[in-house]
């Protein structure tokens, strides 16, 4: 039997493929051939926990701020979650808002310096169950920045318990036998829900499970920045991440959870973009551009 069946392998170095001992230190050590790691990341490690979404897609919007040029002119207000760790991590001007209210606070920053590119980074938590009407708000006004919702379907901070985002069926610490619509009601899809107002001109959502996904979301993220940039006015992604910790999945599986569960609720893809004149999933873009 092979380990992979479960079982122990023979003892022994198996002929027919290459071994790597492990059982003494390498005669050569092991050595950073290049380091891509973005330069606005200036401290490498994290408390996060393994095979977590959230510092792929952190690392996603500092790469897109890198390679427009705004490094002197972003500001970044944070939400409360795991991702908050990463306020001490960016080597840009970071502001922290209390629970849910970084749109609010986002709103202020731009209004004052209108020449920055404000951007907020929040959880499906913060952003749905504790500042919805904040981010609402600010989608109906218009407000020219950009707000980022890192969305794994639970409060990862505090334990892994269901937000107003967890999908049907899905396991947390308060829905041990799976969100039930009955019981829990259903999942709020705030992305669609911002692209039907006419004060949002670029709506999408992404995900960062695979390299095809992480690429995707890159161009999304950009494309959510140029749109500030070229003071269209509010700009929004939803980026589904990966959390097997409060998912109750072993890390290896997570990826392939996030497709089977959360996508299949929260769908990705360009919902609203007045500068391509797409239309919304839901209905005619009544702002700018013409339905596609």
């Amino acid at each position: 039997m092979s380990a992979r069946s479960g079982t122990n392998p023979a003892a022994g170095p198996r002929t027919e493929l290459p071994v790597v001992p492990t059982d003494a230190p390498p005669a050569c050590a092991a050595r950073l051939v290049h380091d891509f790691t973005p330069a606005l990341i200036d401290v490498g490690a994290h408390h996060l926990c393994p095979g977590c979404g959230e510092p792929i897609a952190m690392r996603s919007m500092v790469e897109q701020v890198e390679e427009l040029g705004q490094v002197d002119r972003a500001i970044a207000v944070f939400g409360i979650g795991c991702y908050t760790a990463y306020s001490n991590n960016l080597d840009i001007e970071v502001l922290q808002a209390l629970h849910g209210r970084a749109p609010s606070l986002a709103t202020g920053v731009k209004r004052c310096r209108p020449d920055t590119l404000v951007f907020t980074v929040q959880g499906d938590g913060d952003m749905v169950n504790e500042g919805l009407l904040e981010v609402l708000h600010t989608a109906a006004r218009g407000e020219n920045v950009t707000c980022f919702m890192l969305n794994n379907g639970v409060f990862g901070e505090t334990g892994g318990h269901m937000t107003a985002a967890t999908v049907l069926g899905q396991r947390t610490k308060n829905t041990l036998d799976g969100r039930d619509a009955a019981q829990h009601g259903y999942p709020i899809r705030l992305a669609n829900l911002i692209a039907e107002l006419d004060g949002a001109a670029y709506v999408a959502r992404g995900a960062v499970n695979n390299a095809v996904n992480i690429t995707r979301t890159n161009r999304l993220i950009k494309n959510a920045f140029r749109t500030q940039l070229e003071g269209r006015g509010f700009s929004f992604v939803e980026i589904l991440t990966m959390c097997p910790t409060g998912w109750f999945v072993d890390t290896v599986d997570a990826p392939g959870y996030l497709d089977d569960a959360l996508a299949a609720t929260h769908r990705p893809g360009v919902l609203k973009d007045v500068r391509g004149g797409t239309a919304t999933q839901n209905g005619p873009n009544s702002r700018k551009g013409t339905a596609s």
